[in-house]
């Protein structure tokens, strides 16, 4: 070759049929009876029959059926997998010496004589099980993850009523009746911290995380989601939800001056988080969309905008923008996954987003206290005049 190129080598044919013998996959060929006339080692290890075995014999031996043969071959036959006379990657099952199935995904082609004459076929069959073992991992971890969200709005809003609840008792009850109800809220705390262990372990495991099992029922194992804190109580981390009746605004609470825009598309959460702002006596508007959102803070002077990062049309990062646009209004993002999947958090903080809070539920003095650091620097609200 003029280039100086080297030509591929050439190699003896033998040399070809000793790489597919020594293949981990599975090799069969047949001929145009359909009896198998080569059977390589990755055949042997995945099936179990020796070669000694199976050649001779009919391939509908390695099927669950003659009909699962005849759909391979159809399929070999027809346009839709590769072909006609080709397949690619096709799904089917191949039954093993103990009568275990097999899931393999087969790649193969009729073979002809140099006349065109059909002599049979050649497949290599792939074990897909570790493949499918990892494709339901992946999808498992999706669904926990999205679980994990979805109980974390109805868990924010309880969270969210455990602490009015706890206001109203401290603030309403006699000394005796406190302590019993004090109780009973605490109680209530340790259980929902045991939840959120629960949703917490989900996450790690969907991530990769290891976990032990433990028997459930007859030998049946089930992952061990359990809190293991060696017994010890601990409060409940963070939380929110609907209220039937608004607790009327507290003229002495820590929030009190502040007016705040809470957003949010679950109800419970968007209501919640309001009556636990106004319990410390701020004054709290509410929307359930961006657009809204936006409708209320140009009609409304307002301190600070708390605001749920996913939602139908305007997310987190849009709607933080926007504000951003029209003036120096804080705010602060919050979000019941686990993990900033659209980028809508690394955006906003990249734009100079100061407010986020991670994993509903929100812990409440959390809140209130990003709350108060957010409008601490902001210049004194100009009210319009009547």
């Amino acid at each position: 070759m003029s280039n100086g190129a080297k030509r591929p080598p050439k190699f003896p044919p033998h040399y070809l049929e000793q790489l597919i013998e020594s293949s981990p996959d599975i090799v069969v060929a047949v001929d145009r009876s359909g009896t198998i006339v080569f059977y390589n080692d990755g055949a042997e290890k995945n099936l179990g029959y020796t070669a000694g075995e199976i050649l001779g014999q009919n391939v509908s031996r390695i099927y669950p059926s003659v009909e699962e043969a005849r759909r391979v071959m159809a399929a070999m036959r027809s346009e839709e997998y590769g072909g006609p006379g080709k397949v690619k990657n096709f799904e089917t099952v191949f039954i093993d010496r103990w009568g275990q199935l097999l899931p393999v995904a087969i790649s193969g082609s009729i073979l002809s004589d140099d006349a065109g004459f059909e002599i049979g076929s050649i497949g290599f069959a792939k074990d897909i099980r570790e493949i499918r073992r990892r494709d339901r991992l992946a999808t498992l971890g999706e669904v926990a993850v999205a679980v994990c969200h979805e109980i974390n709005n109805p868990l924010e809003a309880i969270v969210n009523q455990v602490e009015l609840l706890d206001h109203f008792v401290r603030d309403t009850a006699a000394d005796e009746r406190a302590i019993v109800e004090e109780e009973r809220i605490g109680a209530m705390r340790h259980e929902l911290y045991k939840i959120q262990t629960i949703i917490n372990r989900l996450v790690e495991m969907s991530k990769g995380a290891q976990y032990a099992t433990r028997e459930y029922h007859e030998g049946t194992q089930m992952a061990d989601l359990a809190a293991h804190d060696g017994g010890r109580e601990k409060p409940c981390a963070e939380s929110v939800s609907p209220s039937v009746s608004p607790p009327k605004p507290s003229s002495g609470g820590s929030l009190a001056g502040i007016r705040a825009l809470v957003v949010d598309d679950d109800a419970a959460v968007r209501n919640s988080v309001r009556d636990l702002l106004q319990c410390e006596g701020a004054q709290v508007l509410t929307a359930d969309n961006g657009i809204e959102a936006l409708r209320i803070f140009e009609q409304t002077p307002l301190d600070v905008v708390i605001s749920d990062v996913v939602m139908p049309d305007l997310d987190g990062y849009d709607l933080y923008m926007e504000i951003k646009r029209r003036s120096t209004t804080p705010v602060l993002l919050m979000t019941g996954y686990y993990y900033d999947r659209d980028h809508v958090i690394k955006r906003s903080r990249l734009e100079g987003l100061q407010g986020v809070l991670f994993k509903k539920p929100v812990d409440p003095e959390r809140l209130k206290a990003l709350i108060r650091e957010l409008c601490q620097h902001q210049p004194e609200r100009v009210t319009a005049s009547a």
